[in-house]
């Protein structure tokens, strides 16, 4: 058997990382920076386990290998997926829907979350998958969008301007970003799955603007129950800060996911 290994490809001009998982038809997208693609292969690994149980490796998915005896992913359907990782060049201003001050340090946060989203529908998505996404466009591969932190807060602020995302996943999202809870009270989501999680530890801080982030994805989570669009929701509460096993904490938002998709 092949061993899957990220195909490495320049999609729109930008750096893109491939794993085939088993599944051309279903899609995870990943916005990443550099500490992100040190930990991809663990995190494509970890998604198998969460979807597999301890008999991953049997599913062929295992990134640079996979267990003697062990069969093709393709052959359980319901648990492959393809992940596209593409690079994000300026992580504060590409992943931000509107101008904000600086929140720590001297960096603030710009506004190029509208580019980057075009990006995913009109060249990432049509690339891979040979369909657009415009309304109306017959589509078969499910799409799911996800991320860490700041990539995680896009994740769902993308959620907020499009419905051709089946689910999204917002792992330790910024929703301490100014102005984002009025934002969210004011529209409907249209991706009718999505994943939240927090560290319990990461309303623990000193800076009056993030630690409102406990509070406010519980207020996120409520607004979610209530809203029309979503059929499925969840908060997760990951032991530690910010930064413990982001790997991990992603795996398990995609395979969230794919747990509750109605394939």
């Amino acid at each position: 058997m092949q061993k899957v290994i990220a195909e490495k490809r320049i999609i729109g001009g930008r750096e893109c990382l491939i794993y085939d998982c088993g599944s051309p038809d279903v899609l995870l997208i990943q916005p990443v920076d550099d500490h992100d693609i040190e930990v991809l292969d663990s995190e494509v690994n970890k998604i198998c386990e969460l979807l597999n149980g301890a008999a991953a490796s049997a599913t062929g998915c295992a990134v640079g290998g996979a267990a003697e005896g062990s069969s093709d992913p393709a052959s359980d359907p319901s648990s492959g997926f393809t992940l596209a990782a593409f690079r994000v060049n300026d992580w504060n201003t590409d992943l931000s829907p509107w101008e904000a001050a600086p929140v720590f340090g001297d960096a603030g946060f710009g506004s190029g979350a509208e580019d980057t989203l075009k990006y995913i529908l009109e060249s990432l998505i049509p690339e891979l998958t040979g369909y657009g996404t415009s309304a109306g466009t017959e589509h078969n591969t499910e799409l799911y969008l996800g991320g860490y932190s700041l990539a995680g807060f896009f994740s769902l602020w993308a959620a907020y301007q499009t419905d051709c995302f089946a689910g999204v996943a917002a792992v330790s999202p910024s929703v301490w970003f100014p102005g984002w809870m009025d934002f969210a009270r004011e529209h409907s989501i249209g991706a009718p799955r999505v994943y939240l999680s927090l560290g319990d530890k990461e309303e623990r801080t000193r800076n009056p603007v993030m630690r409102t982030v406990g509070d406010n994805i519980r207020s996120q989570l409520e607004l979610l129950e209530s809203d029309a669009g979503c059929n499925a929701c969840t908060l997760e509460m990951n032991q530690g800060n910010h930064f413990k096993e982001p790997d991990l904490r992603t795996a398990k938002g995609f395979a969230w996911l794919l747990s509750v998709s109605t394939r």
